[in-house]
């Protein structure tokens, strides 16, 4: 620093009287306006050597002095901010290697021009995140990798403290993203590997997949038709909002589960409805068919299992439990309309049943060989009275319902119906109206979403029907 001017004023019998700098050696001398105090070596009247130079605000350096300027190796905290720095210091300022601390929490230890961090260097903040890399500006810029508080791990491209350009994250929950950054989030060519399973292999936009999955769809005619015990296949595409297929998503898990309608239609089946006993009592599920439905058990093939394929034969798991084939229902997966109220109890959802799932490939996924099982324990068919009694009135006496109860798989049927016709016994499914539903169960959801619930209407014909009898519209009972 520039030592012109600088003079210690006295007053001495009158007169002023000047005190000039120590030539050299050891000494002390206070500038003249009293706000730098100097302790130190001198070389011709210049701070030269080391020594501790003062501030009137509680600033100091000490340290190396050379020609009457701070350069060298040296320390020095400044009062305003409170940081310190150590290290290499050229004509007054922070240059070279050093380590600065921080005041609010932190340091940065590398090399630095002019005060501010530029080269190499480890940065760690108050919040103790870890950087260590190229810095440009005083900012992270170049190739480096950080350490974020929440455990997340970045290495790759920085522009402007900015992750940009190529970098990898591995995140703390065990995602993983390789691809293009832009502004700090995925934007561009990537791979994103998440912690469900799911992989995405495509184009990012403002941190989002450009071609991601909206919705889950069956395909085939609106009305799937099958015949009483015989088994179907279901083919699901995930598609994006403009109906594409999402090829870039793999590894959605899927799950295949089934209801029945509450109220069958006489035109359609010989069940009047199916009584749930209040041990099995849950929630109707709304369908955006028009009509409510219970769940109902599916009999799906045990190689349907996620794990790596196997020589095991194609035997069935049959899927009893009315918990396992419950679907998770999403708000949007009718398209804004609630839920029918209901005073029947709400069941806890019970764990995903590998063998009725099915894992996306290339946003296709394929339920095979699946079948309608008999009603289980709990659920009680009430059978509708022939045409033949119907028509002649003749109603039971006493007032009792023109209804009879069904036993159920477990408990064979040996009675008879009010026309005096023999029922078949319950061991496989009625005729009637069914509907399937495909539910995203990707655990943790994928990017905090899953997908809203695909339903399909399937009817279920006797053996040797080609088609359902058409209905007339002037009969309203059979419409009722």
């Amino acid at each position: 620093m520039a030592e012109t001017g600088d003079r210690s004023v006295g007053l001495q019998q009158g007169r002023h009287s000047v005190r000039l700098p120590p030539r050299n050696g050891y000494g002390v001398y206070v500038h003249s306006n009293s706000f730098f105090r100097y302790e130190g070596e001198w070389k011709g009247g210049k701070k030269h050597g080391h020594g501790k130079l003062l501030f009137k605000d509680g600033s100091y350096y000490e340290g190396e002095f050379m020609d009457g300027e701070i350069t060298g190796e040296g320390c020095q905290h400044w009062a305003w901010s409170g940081n310190t720095y150590s290290g290499q210091f050229v004509l007054g300022e922070p240059q070279g290697h050093g380590i600065m601390k921080y005041k609010a929490g932190g340091h940065y230890e590398g090399e630095l021009s002019h005060g501010l961090r530029e080269g190499q260097g480890f940065l760690e903040d108050q919040d103790g995140q870890v950087y260590q890399g190229s810095f440009h500006d005083n900012k992270r810029h170049g190739r480096g990798q950080m350490v974020f508080k929440n455990g997340d791990k970045y290495e790759g491209d920085w522009v402007r403290d900015q992750r940009q350009g190529h970098g990898v994250l591995c995140c703390a929950d065990g995602s993983t993203y390789e691809g293009q950054w832009h502004s700090d989030v995925f934007s561009g060519l990537g791979t994103l590997a998440h912690c469900s399973g799911v992989t995405y292999c495509g184009m990012f936009i403002n941190g989002h997949p450009a071609a991601q999955a909206k919705k889950i769809v069956i395909l085939g005619p609106e009305v799937l038709e099958v015949v009483k015990g015989s088994s179907f296949t279901l083919n699901v595409q995930l598609q994006q909002d403009d109906g594409e297929v999402a090829k870039s998503e793999s590894g959605r898990i899927l799950k295949i589960s089934a209801g029945v309608r509450y109220v069958q239609l006489p035109a359609f089946s010989e069940v009047s409805f199916f009584k749930v006993d209040e041990e099995h009592m849950e929630t109707l599920i709304q369908t955006p068919f028009g009509f409510q439905c219970i769940s109902y058990p599916l009999s799906t093939p045990v190689s349907w299992g996620l794990e790596p394929r196997s020589t095991v034969k194609n035997t069935r798991a049959d899927l009893l439990s009315r918990g396992d084939s419950e679907p998770v229902l999403d708000s949007g997966a009718f398209h804004g309309q609630e839920n029918t109220p209901s005073d029947r109890p709400v069941r806890r959802l019970e764990p995903c049943c590998p063998a009725a799932c099915q894992r996306v490939e290339h946003g296709c996924a394929e339920f095979v060989d699946v079948l309608l099982g008999p009603p289980p324990p709990g659920m009680q068919p009430f059978l509708f009275l022939s045409d033949k009694v119907e028509k002649a009135g003749n109603q039971p006496q006493g007032g009792q319902s023109p209804l009879e109860v069904l036993p159920t798989a477990q408990e064979p049927l040996k009675g008879t119906r009010p026309d005096g016709t023999t029922a078949e016994s319950a061991t496989a499914a009625y005729l009637g109206e069914y509907v399937l539903m495909i539910c995203d169960v990707t655990t943790p959801p994928f990017l905090g979403h899953r997908l809203p619930t695909a339903f399909k209407h399937l009817r279920l014909l006797a053996q040797g029907d080609g088609q359902w009898p058409h209905v007339p519209e002037d009969d309203p009972e059979a419409l009722s």
